[in-house]
């Protein structure tokens, strides 16, 4: 917004706009903090119950302040501004969820992801060609949109569940969440990708800073429901824009493998009453704690570790 009234240089706004983010996050949590509903403690997750009485729900906070440094300090199109709604509708359905009483039930945040994803697809589909780019092979390949739109639900749907599966260390999925975001920044500039939507990437990774200074083990408070839903639907946006969708499969390993196996062994036992990863406990981040003995600072250390690795070497690929 600010770059439209007047012939300033947009290189300075961005910087301002990245500070201003990150400052905004740190404050308005220290002010608001205490008007989030209060943690229950998590009854199946490993030392869940050390976390009653912590707020809950902060990613309000830090996903509302993006959106208004988003509004402020991007070059907003009328795309980003429909996603920018849609990443506010997920962060509301995860804090209704956080603030309730008695937690909704999966089905009916399943279907309220389903919902939010046709539309991404659809709003994708209609700013943007089928086209994606492979871009380790350097190759494009077109796809027919109704294909592309059945894969865009399943990767917004995947995206949103595996990083709200993945939360549950302090600083683990925030951490990882950034890790990846700025991976798909890296390779958009590298593919040539520029648009308002790249800048976004940087200010939701500042404001996920902000939050981090709180979240750093031992927590002062946690995202909820609020927090990780939307941080989902961004990673499979960013990934979308970035016209190589394929690629999130390796830029978000950690968050999939973290988060989706637990996904996949629930689903085949209870709707086709297949037992496997018997001697796993899921998310991947309680059984190593549970059975492996890491503190929570070694788990969130380490798996970045692996993201960041593997993160390099898909860098690396797509450069060659």
């Amino acid at each position: 917004m600010i770059h439209l009234l007047g012939n300033y240089e947009y290189a300075v706004i961005a910087f301002i706009g990245i500070i201003f983010a990150f400052a905004a996050t740190c404050i308005a949590i220290a002010k608001l903090n205490q008007y989030l509903p209060k943690d229950m403690g998590r009854q199946f997750a490993h030392d869940g119950k050390l976390s009653a009485g912590k707020p809950r729900g902060a990613g309000i906070i830090f996903v509302l302040t993006f959106v208004v440094a988003a509004v402020v300090f991007a070059q907003i199109n009328i795309e980003i501004a429909i996603y920018l709604v849609l990443i506010v509708i997920e962060m509301f359905t995860g804090f209704f969820d956080d603030a309730a009483d008695k937690p909704w039930g999966e089905y009916l945040k399943g279907f309220l992801d389903f919902a939010v994803a046709v539309v991404v697809a659809l709003v994708f589909l209609h700013y943007n060609s089928s086209t994606i780019t492979l871009a380790i092979f350097g190759k494009t390949v077109a796809i027919s949109p109704v294909l592309f739109g059945i894969l865009t639900v399943i990767l917004v749907w995947a995206s949103i569940n595996v990083t709200n599966c993945s939360d549950g260390v302090d600083g683990l999925s925030g951490t990882l969440t950034i890790i990846t975001l700025m991976t798909i920044f890296i390779l958009d500039n590298i593919l040539g990708i520029e648009d308002g939507f790249n800048y976004c990437i940087l200010l939701f990774c500042v404001c996920l800073l902000g939050y981090l200074w709180y979240n750093a083990t031992p927590s002062k408070l946690l995202m909820g429901d609020a927090g990780s839903r939307a941080m989902g639907i961004f990673i499979a946006i960013a990934v979308l824009k970035m016209h190589s969708p394929l690629m999130y499969l390796l830029v978000a390993a950690v968050l999939i493998v973290d988060g989706g196996l637990g996904l996949i062994k629930v689903s085949l036992l209870r709707f086709l009453k297949i037992h496997i990863l018997r001697n796993v406990t899921t998310p991947i981040h309680d059984h190593v704690r549970k059975k492996s003995g890491w503190s929570n600072a070694q788990v969130v250390f380490r798996f970045a570790i692996i993201q960041i690795v593997i993160s390099l070497a898909a860098v690396y690929l797509v450069m060659i």
